[in-house]
C-alpha cells in the first residue's frame, strides 16, 4: 500500500464531508499523485485518520468504484483503477496551441472542478455522423429546403421586437403550439403558460435540479442512465442514489429501501435510456403516490417518444399526476436536429416562475428567430408530418441493423429488436468485458458506447447501445461487419 496523500476536508463548507472526499481522491487519481494499480487504505483507517464516520469514507469510495476511477478486488482491497473512465469517455481531446494559456486546475472553485469534470457526452467528435453513435437523428433525412424557405420567410417578415430581448419563458406561440402539441399527442395536463422554452433538455434538466434541489440532496437516478442527467445531479452538488431497472423500469421499492428521503427521482418512462424497456402502469402509480407522499420531486424525460413502432405512443407520466408533482422535460434535438438547441420544460403552476426566473438568470432566452420558425413548423403540419416519415425510415434502419447482426454477430453479439426508439441494446458474453469491446471498436472506427459506462454499480450483463437512426444501410452493414471483425479479433 502506498503511502497516502494529504487530503483537506473543510468542516465550515457547505459542501458533504462525503462529497469533499470524493473529489479529493479523484483529484489526486487525475492528477497522478495516486498512480494507476495503487492500493488504497481501508475506510476504517481512512475515516480514523481523517476523523469522519466509516459511512463517509465508503460513501466517497463507493462513487470512486461506480464510476471507474477505483476497482475492488475480493479479499485484497481498493485500488486505483488502471484504466481511467476519461480514457473511455472521450472527455478532453488533446491540448493544442500554447499551454502557458491554459487555466491551472488549483484556480478553480470546487463547484468549477467539478462542472470540469462532470462527463455529459460519450462522443469527443459528435458531429461526424457514424455507425453506431446514439442520440442521433436522421440529419441526411431532414426537409433542409423546406426549412430554408420557412426561415427566409420569416426572416423577410420579422417583427422588430423579434430583435431585441424576449421573454425568458419563450416565444409565446411557440409555448402555444407545444403544449397543443403536448395535450394531443403525449397526453400531457398542461398550458402554454406552464411551459418555458429551454436551450434543449439538458438545461430544462439542469434548472429542475437547481431550482428544487439543494446541495448534499440525494435523488433516485436510473442505473443505468442518462449520463447528461447524472451530469446536472453531480453539477448541483446532488447525490445520485443509483436505483435499478428492470423489464418494468425503475424499482421504486429499491429506490425506497436505498434512498427513501430521496428529494427527486429522475426517469425515462416511455423509453428507459439506455435499456429501452417502458415503465409499467402498476410502476408509474407507485413512484406518483411515493413523490405524492415524500413531498418528492419527478422528473420526466420524454426524449424521444415520437418513435414508437407498435402501436400510439405511449402517455406521458405527467398525465397521471394528480399532486403536481412531474417535471415533464422534451427537446427537438431528436426530432429536428441537435444544432437548434430548442427543448422545454412543463412545470406545475405553483413553480413555473420560479423556473421562468431561472431560466433568465443562465441566459435570457432562446434565440427569437428559431423559436418563431419551430412554431410555424408546428402550427403548419410540417413538425407531424416529419415524424411519420422517420418512424417509418427509422422502423427500416432498426430491421436492417438487426438482420445483418443476425448474420455478422451470430454468436458473438444479441441484438434483438426494439418496439422504440433511435437504438438497440447488443448483448455480449457474461465473460466479455463491454469497455473493452467499445474501446476497441472505436479504434476501428465504429462508435458502440459500453452500457456499463451509463450505470453507477456493475450491470447485471455487458452490452453496446449500437444507434441506427443517423446511419443508412449501407453505413449500417459496414459498421456491423467492423464490429464482427472487431469481437473475432478479440475471441470472445
Amino acid at each position: 500500500m502506498v503511502p497516502f496523500i494529504s487530503l483537506e476536508l473543510d468542516r465550515r463548507s457547505t459542501v458533504p464531508l462525503h462529497r469533499q472526499l470524493y473529489e479529493e481522491l479523484r483529484s489526486a487519481v487525475l492528477a497522478g499523485r495516486l498512480s494507476p494499480g495503487a492500493r488504497l487504505p481501508s475506510t476504517r483507517s481512512l475515516s480514523t485518520d481523517l476523523r469522519i464516520s466509516r459511512n463517509t469514507a465508503a460513501g466517497a469510495f463507493d462513487q470512486l468504484l461506480a464510476e471507474g476511477y477505483l476497482e475492488g478486488k475480493v479479499g485484497s482491497g481498493t485500488y486505483v483503477a488502471r484504466s481511467l473512465p476519461e480514457d473511455l469517455l472521450y472527455i478532453t481531446d488533446a491540448p493544442s496551441g500554447d499551454s502557458r494559456h491554459s487555466v491551472p486546475p488549483a484556480t478553480l472553485s470546487r463547484r468549477g472542478a467539478v462542472l470540469a469534470s462532470t462527463p455529459v457526452s460519450l462522443s469527443r467528435d459528435a458531429a461526424t455522423a457514424r455507425a453506431f453513435r446514439p442520440g442521433v437523428p436522421a440529419l441526411d433525412a431532414f426537409p433542409r429546403e423546406r426549412w430554408a424557405r420557412m426561415a427566409s420567410r420569416i426572416l423577410r417578415h420579422s417583427r422588430a421586437e423579434w430583435l431585441s430581448y424576449g421573454h425568458a419563458a419563450g416565444h409565446r406561440p411557440l409555448r402555444q403550439a407545444i403544449a397543443e402539441y403536448l395535450r394531443a399527442a403525449r397526453g400531457v395536463t398542461c398550458s402554454a403558460g406552464q411551459v418555458v422554452v429551454t436551450a434543449g433538455s439538458q438545461q430544462a434538466l439542469d434548472l429542475a435540479v437547481r431550482v428544487l434541489l439543494d446541495p448534499g440532496d440525494t435523488a433516485w437516478m436510473e442505473d443505468p442512465g442518462y449520463l447528461g442527467a447524472r451530469g446536472a445531479l453531480l453539477a448541483a452538488g446532488v447525490r445520485p442514489v443509483p436505483v435499478k431497472v428492470d423489464s418494468e423500469g425503475l424499482s421504486v421499492a429499491d429506490g425506497e429501501t436505498r434512498a427513501p428521503r430521496a428529494r427527486m427521482a429522475y426517469v425515462t418512462p416511455s423509453h428507459q435510456y439506455p435499456l429501452g424497456v417502458t415503465m409499467s402502469l402498476s410502476r408509474r402509480m407507485a413512484l406518483l403516490d411515493w413523490a405524492r407522499r415524500r413531498q418528492a420531486w419527478i422528473v420526466e424525460d420524454d426524449y424521444d417518444s415520437e418513435f414508437r413502432y407498435s402501436g400510439r405512443p405511449l402517455a406521458a407520466l405527467q398525465g397521471l399526476d394528480t399532486a403536481n408533482r412531474v417535471i415533464y422535460t422534451g427537446t427537438f434535438s431528436k426530432v429536428l436536429f441537435p444544432a437548434l438547441r430548442l427543448g422545454y420544460l412543463v412545470a406545475p403552476e405553483a413553480v413555473v416562475d420560479a423556473f421562468i426566473s431561472a431560466r433568465a438568470l443562465a441566459d435570457r432566452h432562446s434565440p427569437a428567430l428559431e423559436q418563431a420558425l419551430v412554431a410555424e413548423f408546428l402550427s403548419e403540419g410540417h413538425f407531424a408530418r416529419h415524424v411519420r416519415r422517420m418512424r417509418a425510415l427509422y422502423a427500416e434502419r432498426q430491421d436492417a441493423l438487426v438482420s445483418a447482426a443476425r448474420r455478422e454477430l451470430a454468436g458473438l453479439l444479441e441484438v434483438p429488436p426494439a418496439e422504440a426508439g433511435m437504438h438497440l441494446v447488443g448483448w455480449l458474453p457474461k465473460s466479455a468485458t463491454d469497455c473493452e469491446v467499445s474501446r476497441r471498436a472505436a479504434a476501428a472506427g465504429v462508435s458502440a458506447p459500453a452500457v456499463s459506462l451509463y450505470a453507477l454499480r456493475p450491470p447485471a450483463r455487458p452490452g453496446l447501445l449500437l444507434g441506427y437512426a443517423a446511419v443508412n444501410g449501407r453505413q449500417i452493414r459496414e459498421g456491423v461487419r467492423k464490429l464482427a471483425s472487431t469481437m473475432l479479433d478479440l475471441r470472445l
